[in-house]
């Protein structure tokens, strides 16, 4: 492209003042979920963070794990964390709201799908994903991700990267249900690995289990000789999340 129609190009042009001040307005409203974020949630610790599929209906066994997975948490101390909505997210919030422990609730407004379940002792509502995935990582104690679809691949991902590269505290990164994910697992063996793009020992940062025992068990056990609380070095690096 010659310069002068480089300079032509829309993108070099000035911007235009409504889209500015617009734009610029957005930002009170992500500092807003930042801050409500930040104060319903510094006092719900130790939590747990519980993602699954929100299409899996009452009734299904992944459900009534997931429901299970939360109960015992609860009642161990844990507040339970989920997404809000429907599915997995309703049957952690239900199995939490049976419990001892405060069950809260991420809801993110959706144009489908999601619709906040009545379990929530918090609930929290968010127009952002990366507002709302910061305070699914923000106070966990752990994560504990069942069968789902993009989105819980998602926040997999995002744990995974973020314990990979120090930016947050390592915790117990929890996959329910062998069958579901021994495919993508086997894929991290033999082809991530075996290609360079991670190293073999990033395959220990998670732990596969098939009952809601093993998941609370996998806590404990990984607690046994530190504190739940962050140490003040990783509450400085949650302070860069």
């Amino acid at each position: 492209m010659k310069s002068h129609e480089r300079a032509s190009h829309p993108g070099l042009q000035p911007m235009d003042d409504t889209m500015l001040t617009r734009e610029s307005w957005k930002i009170f409203q992500i500092m807003g979920e930042f801050v409500e974020g930040f104060e319903r949630l510094a006092r719900i610790k130790p939590s747990v963070s519980i993602f699954g599929s929100a299409r899996i209906p009452p009734g299904n066994p992944t459900y009534a794990l997931a429901e299970d997975i939360a109960r015992q948490l609860s009642d161990a101390g844990f507040a339970v964390v989920s997404g809000g909505g429907p599915g997995i997210m309703e049957a952690a919030n239900k199995g939490a709201f049976a419990g001892k422990s405060p069950s809260i609730g991420l809801n993110i407004q959706l144009p489908h799908e999601q619709t906040a379940n009545p379990y929530q002792d918090v609930s929290l509502d968010f127009r952002h994903f990366f507002s709302r995935k910061v305070m699914f990582v923000k106070y966990a104690s752990a994560y504990v991700v069942l069968p789902g679809g993009f989105g819980t691949l998602d926040e997999l991902a995002e744990i995974l990267t973020l314990v990979q590269t120090n930016k947050t505290r390592r915790i117990p990164i929890i996959l329910v249900g062998s069958s579901f994910w021994r495919g993508l697992l086997e894929w991290f063996e033999t082809t991530l690995v075996t290609e360079g793009t991670i190293s073999e020992e990033d395959l220990d940062l998670y732990t596969l289990v098939d009952d809601a025992k093993s998941v609370v068990d996998a806590i404990f056990n990984f607690y046994e000789f530190g504190g739940l609380e962050p140490t003040s070095e990783e509450r400085e690096r949650l302070m860069d999340l």
